[in-house]
């Protein structure tokens, strides 16, 4: 499957920088490179664009009203220097958010998964028509499950990988991430929190723990082991939390 891509930036060395990579990926195709977004946005709004490589900071459209106005007619991922659009871009159901300078690793990653999930959906029957159809595996209600979440911390708002996230502590006025190389603290509450991870991968086990279903290590009792962390499980989470594990065949 080849996807169709266009890649909108006023920076022209930007541009031939995401034109260099798109050449090195086999199921890239770049169709438009523009430093004119209102060019882009109708040929978004044409449709055939499988994926749209957008800098945020532009002058006539920012990339954000780009996308309020685009909706759900594409892909997006955004390029941008600015990390403080971050968490508004993240709302609006992007792909992925790559910060410049971009590596090709980085920038191989976010393409790999937009061209999976939307090798996923063409394989996947359509469904009979219904009443009311039921969110897919892959929804949250609100678009497609991110595999990474925006934090405000004190002095910037960081991104984290989901799969990086080993166990969640809920503290009085914060709450601790902590992934496999560092603790990130932000001031979200545990309820919000619990309710933008993607179920089946996340679940609370206590009403100070939220964890990583694939990193336990072992369950002894009420005990949860995780990165040489015990973790408790709280009576009140006990038996969901022992169904779902029961599911899996562990």
């Amino acid at each position: 499957m080849i996807l169709k891509c266009i890649a909108v930036d006023d920076e022209p060395l930007a541009l031939d920088i995401i034109e260099d990579y798109v050449s090195k990926v086999p199921f890239l195709q770049l169709v438009k490179r523009t430093e004119n977004a209102i060019e882009a946005l109708q040929l978004v709004q044409a449709g055939g664009i499988d994926l749209v490589f957008l800098d945020i900071q532009m002058p006539d459209l920012t990339g954000i009203q780009f996308l309020k106005i685009a909706g759900e007619k594409s892909n997006f991922i955004l390029t941008t220097a600015y990390s403080q659009y971050a968490l508004e871009s993240y709302d609006l159901n992007v792909s992925d958010y790559l910060l410049k300078p971009i590596a090709f690793d980085r920038f191989y990653k976010a393409v790999e998964k937009v061209h999976k999930n939307l090798q996923r959906s063409e394989t996947v029957p359509a469904p009979m028509p219904e009443p009311v159809p039921a969110p897919s595996v892959a929804s949250n209600g609100n678009g497609p499950v991110q595999d990474f979440i925006f934090v405000k911390t004190e002095h910037k708002i960081q991104k984290i990988q989901l799969d990086d996230i080993l166990y969640i502590e809920g503290l009085k006025d914060y709450i601790s991430i902590f992934t496999r190389t560092e603790r990130v603290i932000t001031l979200q509450n545990m309820k919000k929190m619990e309710e933008t991870l993607p179920k089946g991968e996340f679940i609370r086990v206590h009403k100070s723990y939220i964890i990583s279903l694939d990193k336990i290590e072992s369950i002894e009792r009420s005990r949860i082991s995780i990165a040489s962390k015990i973790i408790p499980i709280g009576d009140t989470y006990r038996d969901e939390f022992f169904k779902l594990i029961d599911g899996r065949n562990i």
